[in-house]
């Protein structure tokens, strides 16, 4: 992490106020400065003013109540808002501190806010939150000093939220309300790809963040393949997220095989003994390799399944261009490969699952219990999320601090 110097961050502080009001925002700015660049200010919601205090650690800025709020987040649906706070305590460097998840009333209706609680320093606050900023786990923050008992009455209604939240979902996600199923599936995978650490800290130009449309096709497509191959849904969600979390990239480019013959459209890169070494790098979001895409095609053509009654964007051609597989038709061919890996198994989707990315013969254990995990949580969250009727329908997102906007 990157460490800005608490002397720098004052002097910005003193460059840019006349009024000791506005020192939170400032601070901010002062940090923004040094980085050179321009950004608008947070709000400074203040209920009472900052004294400055020597310490063994330096020059504080302490507020007289003892309390000091950064809101690092604002969403208009609760699944959001939830998802978000996970996501929010296991960045390292809010390890340990309490986060908060509330709900209010606005104009548009209800708006559910993130607080972090922080210690009683001005400065010290800047530091954080403007690093969190920087390295991209929030896009902007607010100041808050409230009474202690506002703050009790966050925690009571943080405590509510966590109780719902972690209580089992016995029935299947299928078996939920169709339009509350799908928008919850929609917001899991924008969610998972947007938190994604090449598209979060911009580590690849070209890779382009889910839009929502995008979520709501992909979400779509999952649960059509999912009743349409009689597959738990949960399942599909768990390896979606542990393969590529849904964002439509090539991996494992330098992987190859060695084959007896060349196929048409195979990549050829040596020949050695009469066989060939072909590429088999995998592409799309389920990560399904050149020479397993052409296994599952020749099951599909095997197959005695209607697929009439797919929808047509998901019903696979009779010729497999390994160069041009649509990203709705390789939903289709996941979902084939998972259910003929569970039927292999005789239902057993551990290894059903292992199998998935280790293959028949060496099922990968480890990669399905991380899939368990994942698949637990979706079916828990989104269940709930689904009851409670915690999702967001429009598509209109807050703008004031929203983490999920299209870039």
């Amino acid at each position: 992490m990157k460490i800005i110097p608490r002397s720098r961050i004052l002097f910005r502080i003193i460059a840019y106020t006349g009024s000791i009001a506005a020192l939170g925002g400032l601070a901010f700015a002062g940090y923004y400065a040094y980085k050179s660049r321009v950004l608008p200010f947070p709000s400074f919601q203040h209920r009472s003013l900052p004294s400055p205090v020597q310490t063994e650690r330096g020059l504080e800025l302490r507020f007289p109540n003892e309390n000091l709020i950064g809101i690092v987040g604002e969403f208009p649906d609760e699944l959001t808002a939830y998802l978000r706070l996970q996501y929010l305590r296991s960045a390292k460097p809010l390890v340990g501190r309490e986060i908060l998840m509330t709900s209010s009333e606005d104009k548009t209706g209800p708006v559910f806010r993130l607080r972090v609680l922080l210690d009683n320093d001005l400065l010290g606050g800047a530091e954080l939150l403007s690093q969190l900023q920087i390295e991209h786990y929030i896009s902007h923050f607010e100041w808050d000093s409230p009474p202690r008992t506002t703050i009790t009455e966050w925690e009571q209604q943080n405590q509510l939220f966590e109780e719902a939240y972690q209580q089992p979902v016995k029935e299947r996600l299928l078996h939920l309300p169709p339009a509350q199923l799908h928008t919850a599936v929609a917001q899991f995978i924008l969610f998972k790809g947007r938190t994604d650490p090449r598209i979060r800290r911009q580590l690849e130009p070209d890779l382009k963040a889910m839009s929502r449309d995008d979520s709501l096709a992909f979400a779509a497509d999952m649960i059509a393949v999912a009743k349409f191959y009689d597959l738990p849904l949960d399942m599909l969600l768990g390896v979606g997220a542990m393969e590529n979390n849904y964002l439509d990239v090539r991996g494992d480019l330098k992987h190859a095989v060695w084959k007896r013959r060349a196929q048409r459209g195979d990549i050829v890169l040596k020949r050695r003994g009469g066989r060939v070494l072909v590429s088999n790098y995998s592409i799309g979001p389920w990560q399904i390799t050149r020479e397993t895409l052409r296994y599952v095609h020749a099951l599909y053509l095997k197959d005695k399944r209607n697929y009439s009654d797919l929808p047509e964007r998901l019903q696979p051609p009779k010729k497999l261009d390994l160069d041009h597989v649509d990203g709705h038709v390789l939903t289709t061919y996941a979902g084939l490969l998972l259910r003929t890996l569970l039927d292999y198994f005789h239902g057993d989707v551990e290894k059903a699952v292992g199998a998935y990315n280790g293959g028949a013969g060496r099922p990968n254990l480890k990669y399905a219990q991380g899939v368990s995990i994942v698949a637990d949580y979706a079916h828990r969250v989104l269940g709930m999320a689904a009851g409670r009727k915690g999702i967001a329908v429009q598509e209109t997102p807050l703008t004031t601090v929203d983490l999920t906007a299209d870039p």
